[in-house]
């Protein structure tokens, strides 16, 4: 069994126990007056948990453990706040403009983290199937100099093909203008690409010698093109959805604050 199956069993199992064991509490104490305030410190504390694995991130000199357990920590707790917050709710909508938003921030969070755990998980293997590691701020300047060589190669003083260049005004001008198929990319569907290369492709049963060689290397070009395409597309939205997750992370905080000072405001806090 390797670590990876490891942790996945041994996660599961302690998922499933805390899930048994808090259906088993909420059966027999739902009923008791300050139910309520038990489950929202307990889900309380499951976000503070959560919140503290961003911190153990930036502070990774602090003996605090490996940041892998706290990943792991952090996934299946995630799952397991999950059910606290609709026992919390007695699995019944939410009631008033305070609690609906709270509901509404806490399935935005949820949602982006079950994202993130996709990205997390898929996108760095399928970036791994194409060619070597590509560094996400020297993209930009690899993507011009592609655009110049292609650029040469149809509209030099050197390019002689009326056709080549008329072809490349009308269909890789745009394609090499900048980064293209970014939600393509995230689905890897290749159909726009493929479609393009078949274009070149047919150019060439018409072409010499010499219109075969720069059509070649075109070709070439495109697909070093969409390959970088395709590292920044991954790349990006590794990136991005932690823009996302984290803010909405600390909104839910902050209006979480605000959901219990007005609980005890209201009512005295629990007796």
């Amino acid at each position: 069994m390797t670590r990876f199956h490891r942790q996945l069993f041994f996660g599961l199992c302690a998922l499933l126990a805390a899930t048994a064991g808090a259906f088993w509490l909420n059966d027999k104490f739902n009923t008791r007056p300050n139910y309520a305030f038990l489950t929202g410190w307990a889900l309380l504390a499951g976000m503070f948990v959560l919140t503290i694995y961003n911190v153990r991130k930036k502070l990774p000199f602090l003996p605090l453990g490996k940041s892998e357990t706290w990943l792991q920590i952090h996934i299946y707790l995630g799952f397991f706040t999950t059910l606290l917050f609709l026992i919390h709710l007695n699995f019944r909508p939410p009631q008033g403009w305070l609690e609906i938003l709270l509901a509404w921030l806490f399935v935005l969070v949820s949602g982006s983290g079950m994202v993130g755990l996709f990205f997390s998980r898929v996108l760095p293997r399928r970036l791994a199937t194409r060619g070597g590691e590509v560094i996400f701020e020297k993209i930009p300047a690899l993507r011009q100099a592609l655009k110049t060589a292609a650029e040469s190669l149809a509209l030099g003083p050197e390019a002689k093909s009326e056709v080549i260049a008329e072809f490349y005004t009308r269909r890789l001008a745009p394609f090499f203008s900048g980064p293209k198929n970014f939600w393509k990319h995230l689905a890897e569907s290749r159909r726009e690409v493929n479609e393009l290369l078949a274009e070149l492709t047919d150019l060439r049963r018409f072409a010499d010698d010499t219109e075969k060689s720069k059509l070649e290397q075109l070709i070439a070009l495109v697909r070093q093109k969409d390959g970088l395409d395709y590292h920044r597309a991954l790349q990006l939205a590794l990136k991005l959805w932690l823009f996302v997750h984290i803010p909405l992370t600390y909104g839910l905080l902050i209006f979480t604050a605000l959901h219990i000072v007005l609980v005890f405001g209201f009512s005295g806090g629990a007796r």
